[in-house]
This record gives structure tokens, sequence and C-alpha cells, in this order.
């Protein structure tokens, strides 16, 4: 009689568990609505309004849009062009200085110094968020790097604020 009264005890003391941590759950999740992403502001008084109208369902696919990229390690998924890659003993070294020498080259371009298992130096430049915006940089990259190629990666979101 005792076993069965301890065993129900755990059952109750299980189900609060379980309820109050899928509550905690639950609230761990933020909302953003599209109002909150684009903020209203007004240095003249000439402006007019704009109302917009949309369901709700769109705040919620934005939502789940913007806290997917969160898990992208702060990036989003793009495209890269791989100009380099090696696995011998000196491929650090040279990953440096085939960046270097690109860097020169390419100034407006960001490039990145990669390591890739089992033992490779990956030297990847560019945070393109579609092949389209990569092909014009790839076919001049191709003059000077003749084995280039655009690899999807996870980019570096673009800076909207820039004109």
């Amino acid at each position: 009689m005792l076993y069965y009264f301890c065993l129900m005890i755990m059952r109750v003391f299980l189900a609060l568990f379980i309820f109050l941590f899928t509550s905690g759950i639950n609230n761990a999740q933020t909302f953003i609505r599209t109002s909150d992403l684009f903020p209203v502001t007004r240095p003249d008084s000439h402006g007019g309004e704009l109302n917009i109208k949309q369901n709700a369902s769109a705040d919620t696919l934005m939502s789940r849009y913007i806290l997917g990229n969160r898990q992208l390690r702060g990036g989003m998924e793009g495209f890269r062009i791989q100009i380099y890659s090696r696995s011998t003993r000196t491929a650090r070294e040279e990953s440096n200085k085939v960046r270097a020498e690109f860097m020169i080259e390419f100034p407006d371009i960001p490039s990145y110094i990669e390591y890739a298992e089992p033992a490779y130096f990956l030297v990847r430049v560019g945070d393109f968020r579609t092949q389209m915006e990569g092909a014009k940089w790839l076919s001049l990259i191709k003059k000077k790097y003749p084995h280039a190629y655009q690899v999807p990666c996870i980019i570096n979101a673009p800076d909207q604020n820039k004109n």
C-alpha cells in the first residue's frame, strides 16, 4: 500500500515538474512585432503617415525568421567565394599570405580564414546574400584567382544603415 502511495506522489511531482518546465519554455520565447523592427522617426512635421494593415501571422513569421537567424551564430545564410584551400604543412602561412594579397587587391571585400576538418585552411571572401550578388565579383576575382568558386556559408548580416 505504501509503495502505491509513493508511486502516486512521484507521478504528481513529475506532472507538476513537466507543467512548470513547459510553461517556462513558452515564456522564454520572445515575440517581435513588425512595428518594433521599423520604428517610426519623424524628424519634421511635413511627413505623411503610413498605416499598414496586415494579418497577425505576418508578425509571427517575421519573428520566427529573426529568431532562426539568431541561431546561426549572428549571421545568415548566404555565399562566399573560396579562393584558397590547402592541407599542407605550410597551409596556415600560405593562407595568411593569400589573404593579405587579396586585401591589397580588393580592399572593399571582407576576407576570412577558416579551418575545416581534417586539416584544411580556407580563404573565403565576401558576404553575399545571393549567388547573383556574388557572381559579378566572382568574374573579377577569377582574373587573379582562376580556381575561385562560390560556396554556401553563414555570412555576416549586411549593415542596413550603410548609405
